[in-house]
């Protein structure tokens, strides 16, 4: 007889260096410092770490070892944490963090980080008067700095995500969904159902496409106005697929380019070309920026690019490091990043050209592959 037990597969790891969870988890200790423990709150963090990729749980990371870790979760879980946390001991309660973090004393933990970039003020007081005994000290960000850089599954992950996007898109110009009368929202949803059939488990963020002054707008949310001949056309999207994201941008044109609409292009085309070159083990994330935006600058137009260079991407949609020139630190190896320089002229329509890469020593593999010629459809 047939078992109707259902599965919850094992989110995928690279058998590539045999990197696993626990893996994860002891580089994490590594990090710990002045703590006994840390606890963990923020589900992306967890998944992370453990594999659990249901919407309410808590990690207790112990300096002493899996054996003296804890993970929680409630019992609409029961079955997904047996087939995703076979490997530490649970605690089941639905008041998740606050029971993991009463387990902590038990465990033999004095002094207790918590992600406090991820805590609200009143969660605090609820964990401070959970955990008696216990100092809590602030710790954030020490699972991102892990994230940062990816490791050969999580590439082939990105890479499966970056395919599925590609995929969509060809299939979309190819079937003429880029076309006269159909509206915005029409082709945002195109591109998300084709996704979808590809095997995607949805989109990895809300589908921009900004056809005509619109697409002037950065961040235009799409809307019922029909495309136009002659008008520009943003597609901004990506795919989500086991967990992580891919973001792709490309802008084409409804029929013939003008001239002034070729010049953009190949504007924006060359800053992406520069900044593509500018990603290396060791660049600082603000030269890498300025490579992209000199470019702009030196055309006039700097004022017109009105964004970061780029960012981080996997887990989540936007991670660090951050391209920009706000932001800080260096590149290395293995660190997967948009570079998507934008030029937008207010009233009249705006270009950008975004892929996913992958920092390598010898400089950057693109992951999205569609083309960046200006399509005229």
């Amino acid at each position: 007889m047939a078992s109707c037990t259902p599965s919850y597969p094992v989110p995928h790891l690279t058998t590539v260096g045999e990197v696993t969870h626990a893996d994860r988890r002891a580089a994490l200790r590594a990090l710990l410092a002045d703590v006994d423990a840390l606890l963990v709150t923020d589900l992306v963090n967890i998944r992370y770490l453990t594999g659990f990729t249901g919407s309410n749980a808590a990690l207790l990371v112990h300096v002493d070892g899996d054996a003296a870790s804890r993970f929680g979760t409630d019992a609409r879980y029961r079955l997904q944490a047996d087939a995703q946390v076979p490997d530490l001991e649970r605690i089941e309660d639905r008041a998740t963090a606050l029971a993991v973090a009463a387990a902590a004393p038990g465990a033999g933990v004095r002094r207790l980080g918590f992600e406090s970039d991820a805590v609200t003020v009143d969660a605090l007081d609820g964990l401070d008067a959970a955990a008696e005994g216990v100092t809590l000290h602030r710790a954030p960000g020490l699972v991102q700095r892990l994230r940062r850089v990816k490791d050969d599954g999580e590439i082939d992950a990105l890479r499966a995500a970056c395919a599925v996007a590609d995929a969509a898109l060809a299939g979309l110009l190819a079937d003429g969904g880029v076309a006269a009368g159909r509206t915005e929202r029409d082709v945002a949803l195109d591109l998300e159902d084709r996704m979808r059939r590809l095997g995607a488990d949805g989109p990895a963020f809300a589908s921009i496409v900004a056809a005509g002054a619109h697409s002037a707008v950065p961040h235009h949310r799409p809307t019922d106005a029909p495309l136009r001949a002659g008008d520009l056309v943003k597609m901004d999207f990506g795919a989500l697929v086991g967990g992580y994201h891919s973001d792709i941008t490309r802008t084409v044109v409804l029929g013939p380019a003008a001239e002034w609409q070729r010049e953009l292009h190949d504007l924006v085309a060359a800053a992406q070309r520069a900044g593509r070159a500018a990603l290396a083990p060791g660049a600082d994330v603000v030269a890498v920026d300025a490579a992209a935006r000199t470019v702009c600058e030196d055309a006039g137009r700097g004022e017109e690019f009105l964004h970061g260079l780029g960012h981080g991407v996997g887990l989540q949609i936007h991670e660090a490091p951050s391209l920009a020139r706000t932001g800080t630190g260096t590149l290395e190896a293995g660190m997967t990043v948009t570079v998507e320089p934008g030029v937008y002229l207010a009233g009249r329509g705006g270009v950008r050209i975004e892929d996913t890469l992958v920092v390598r020593g010898t400089g950057a593999e693109p992951l999205t592959r569609t083309t960046r010629e200006l399509l005229e459809v």
